[in-house]
C-alpha cells in the first residue's frame, strides 16, 4: 500500500541505470521556457522554486541532475588534479546535467534517458560544480552526437554564458564562478563514476536497497 501512497525520491529512489555512465537516467528540474529557477528540495524530493531569474538569461537546454550521484571528495580531487588548484571540494549536491533535445519539453519534474557527451568544469568559489552535457536518447537532431566537440560552437558558448551569469543579481554583479575547461565524453564518464563513488561513500547501502526493492516488485 505504501508504494501507492508515496512516489520515489528523485535523488535517492531512482536508479541511475545499468548502462551508466554511457547511458543514464536524468531528473529534469528546469526547461528552457522557465523564468524561475526550480530546484529539488533535498529532504522531500519535491520540486521547489529556488529563485526568480533576475535577468533575461535562459537555460539553453533541459537542466537537472543525475540520480544516485554526489559531488564530494572524489569529484573535488579530480577537479583539483585537472586544474592544478588546491583545496577544491565537491559542492555536496548531485551531479548536474544539461540534456540537449530538439523537441519542446514544457515542464520539469520528469525523468529522461540521456547519453553524456562531455562536460563543463565549473568552480564556484572553491567548490567543484561540474555540468555534464548530454543528449536525449533517440533525439533526431542531437541523438547522434558522441562528443561535446560535435556541438555547434554557438550552442556551447550559450551554455557557457548561462552558467557564468545565472547567479548574478542586481546586488551581486560578479559571482565567483568560472569555467576552466570544456571536456569530452571520456572525461565526463570519469566524473560521473567519481560522483557515483562519492554517493556510495556518503549513502552506503541505498543503491543496493533500491535495486533489491525493484527486483521484488518485478517478481510479483
Amino acid at each position: 500500500m505504501s508504494e501507492r501512497l508515496f512516489r520515489a525520491h528523485p535523488w535517492h529512489g531512482v536508479p541511475i541505470g545499468e548502462d551508466a555512465p554511457a547511458v543514464l537516467v536524468a531528473y529534469i528540474e528546469i526547461v528552457d521556457s522557465d523564468t524561475v529557477k526550480y530546484e529539488m528540495d533535498k529532504f522531500t524530493g519535491i520540486l521547489k522554486v529556488d529563485r526568480p531569474q533576475q535577468y533575461s538569461n535562459v537555460v539553453p537546454s533541459l537542466y537537472g541532475f543525475i540520480p544516485q550521484t554526489l559531488c564530494a571528495e572524489s569529484v573535488g580531487e579530480f577537479c583539483a588534479e585537472r586544474t592544478g588548484r588546491v583545496g577544491i571540494e565537491g559542492d555536496g549536491d548531485p551531479m548536474d546535467v544539461c540534456v540537449l533535445t530538439e523537441r519542446p519539453i514544457l515542464h520539469g519534474d520528469i525523468l529522461v534517458r540521456a547519453i553524456p557527451i562531455g562536460g563543463l568544469r565549473m568552480i564556484d568559489g572553491r567548490e567543484a560544480d561540474d555540468k555534464i552535457v548530454a543528449v536525449l536518447h533517440g533525439d533526431a537532431v542531437y541523438g547522434g552526437y558522441t562528443d561535446v566537440a560535435e556541438m555547434p560552437t554557438a550552442l556551447l558558448e550559450r551554455m557557457r554564458h548561462y552558467f557564468l551569469t545565472y547567479k548574478q543579481a542586481p546586488d551581486r554583479l560578479h559571482a565567483p564562478v568560472e569555467i576552466t575547461h570544456v571536456y569530452g565524453r571520456d572525461e565526463a564518464h570519469e566524473v560521473i563514476r567519481r560522483s557515483q563513488a562519492d554517493y556510495r561513500q556518503h549513502y552506503p547501502g541505498l543503491e543496493d536497497a533500491l535495486l533489491g526493492q525493484l527486483k521484488i516488485r518485478g517478481n510479483r
